[in-house]
């Protein structure tokens, strides 16, 4: 096990913290290699925040199904749909995983519409392996949550919890294929465009991405462009109206729209959010 380099831009784009926010340290660890395809990456925050105070975290969810286990819940989550928002208060820790597009499907044996924009307790689709994984989960954190090797046994439980999921379904394989599509081309703004590539007519790509996912084509069109315009207004020094230009919006109103309506903020708020010394 060892630090995610790879993945840390990418996890960023989507998270919109806000950069006056010191309420956290983040560890990022690669998945085992024998979890290729079906997990993503974990991720393990530390946090303190003072009394009275709270720590808003916002992102822009990929198309990932979640196990996340803290002090005080284990919990399984579909993708969000509009921006997912975790608040920290006080002193506390989680250990999280990103499943692959595929695998949310695998882990809970039912289409994952049924999870979109909601959690169940762990126990709802790992049964007693689920008991198993919380409890070594709190186990390996109690003594130190910023302690490597309590992580390694950590991210350890999970793998035990999750190896008999494995391996991914040819289904799945496609998933990831477009999914991964979709996230690397910045030129690919239309459904048809995915349909084309995969050769999968539009009904039947509908249905793929609703069953494994939860939402649908276009959706994952529209995430991937709001979380690289958040990208590219937070690092860029870039202009709303050209960050629109650049991602295939036909205006720079529908862009505004588009922005405000996920992140509650115009794209120019953001901006000026982040450009603050």
């Amino acid at each position: 096990m060892k630090p995610d380099s790879v993945r840390l831009e990418a996890i960023a784009r989507a998270h919109l913290k806000d950069p006056r926010d010191a309420s956290h340290r983040m560890h990022r660890y690669e998945p085992p290699a024998e979890f290729a395809g079906f997990l993503q990456w974990f991720w393990i925050p530390v946090w303190s925040v003072p009394p009275g105070q709270e720590a808003p975290q916002k992102v822009l969810q990929y198309p990932n199904s979640l196990i996340v286990i803290t002090e005080d819940y284990a919990r399984f989550y579909g993708v969000v749909a509009g921006l997912s928002t975790t608040t920290l208060t006080g002193d506390g820790w989680a250990v999280g995983v990103a499943c692959s597009p595929a695998a949310g499907f695998l882990i809970s044996g039912r289409p994952m519409a049924g999870f979109s924009d909601r959690a169940v307790d762990v126990t709802e689709v790992l049964g007693d392996a689920g008991r198993s994984l919380t409890d070594r989960v709190r186990t390996a954190m109690a003594p130190d949550p910023t302690d490597p090797s309590a992580h390694a046994r950590a991210i350890a439980a999970f793998g035990d919890a999750l190896q008999p999921y494995l391996p991914v379904d040819d289904e799945g394989v496609l998933v990831n294929r477009l999914v991964a599509f979709v996230e690397s081309r910045g030129d690919v703004t239309r459904v048809a465009q995915v349909c084309e590539e995969f050769g999968l007519t539009e009904r039947t790509l509908q249905r793929l991405v609703h069953r494994r996912i939860g939402l649908t084509p276009k959706w994952l069109i529209q995430r991937r462009r709001l979380q690289e315009a958040a990208d590219r207004l937070r690092t860029h020094g870039t202009s709303p109206a050209d960050v629109a230009a650049a991602l295939g919006y036909a205006d720079q109103p529908h862009f505004s729209r588009d922005f405000s309506a996920v992140t509650g903020m115009t794209p120019g708020e953001f901006a000026a959010l982040h450009a603050r010394p």
